[in-house]
């Protein structure tokens, strides 16, 4: 993998744990997740515009993808509500691929090789010790975790059709301005106008920035090499977002979960390279 691609890859990784962080530690993470849907949408509007390219076969996958995605975003705020970044965070990454394997091994959506089911069932050992076998279970946090990880699957699935049909800039844009419009305008009628300016706030501006700029470094990272060690790298955000989390948030991460972290990690790596 070439040094560019290596760099770009991890910075992609450390700023989507980032913006996570940032999300995660907001007074009212709803309306600072509605916030953080209308910066992207502005800020990166020009540089869409100036990449624009989208054929009219990309419609149905735009629409599509802009339902999966406004559950993705309402769903993971309401599990940084309930739940901890540590917790939250590699449930809602590592269960996505183990969705999509599933499905693959299932015969939707292609088909999987042993190096993959390996990657499948690490995956899936290291969700359940993430979450762990005991200890008290509210299970808001981890039933939102997981519905946040089967649309991320879902809108995978789907985009990896979508961008065939529109510039990938042009079309992220395209999915999330449709998605800023009813998340922002469902948190005005629920919350009001003063909950959201008191929402946008420095690091509001930031996890907008942010959210969008990691997919632009990992296409970054996709014009100098292939796919798979480029999302094989960006998944390392599992463990640095739980790094962060002790770190920044003071989370107890217990080395169960720290281990399950990097057991995701794994997994999700022989999933992408197999």
């Amino acid at each position: 993998m070439p040094t560019g691609a290596l760099l770009l890859a991890l910075g992609a990784a450390a700023v989507h744990a980032a913006w996570n962080l940032l999300l995660a530690r907001a007074p009212d993470t709803r309306t600072a997740g509605a916030m953080q849907l209308v910066v992207s949408v502005v800020v990166w509007a020009p540089v869409a515009l100036l990449a624009w390219r989208v054929e009219a076969e990309a419609i149905p996958y735009l629409a599509a993808s802009a339902v999966l995605e406004l559950g993705y975003f309402a769903l993971l705020a309401a599990a940084y509500a309930e739940g901890e970044l540590s917790l939250v965070y590699p449930l809602a990454r590592g269960g996505a691929p183990l969705l999509v394997g599933c499905a693959a091994v299932a015969g939707l959506g292609g088909s999987v090789g042993l190096v993959q089911v390996l990657g499948i069932v690490a995956i899936g050992a290291g969700v359940v010790t993430v979450r762990g076998l005991r200890g008290p279970w509210r299970g808001r946090d981890t039933l939102l975790a997981l519905a946040t990880a089967a649309c991320i699957a879902g809108y995978t699935v789907v985009d990896h059709y979508g961008v065939r049909h529109a510039d990938p800039l042009t079309y992220l844009w395209l999915v999330l301005l449709p998605v800023a419009i009813a998340y922002a305008g469902a948190m005005l009628r629920t919350r009001g106008a003063a909950e959201l300016r008191a929402a946008l706030t420095p690091a509001t501006v930031l996890t907008g920035v942010g959210a969008y700029g990691s997919y632009v470094m990992a296409l970054a990272a996709l014009r100098l090499t292939s796919a798979a060690p480029v999302a094989a790298v960006r998944e390392t955000s599992i463990v640095i977002a739980v790094a962060l989390a002790t770190v920044v948030l003071g989370e107890r991460v217990g080395r169960a979960r720290m281990l399950g972290a990097a057991i995701v990690v794994a997994g999700t790596v022989l999933v992408a390279v197999g």
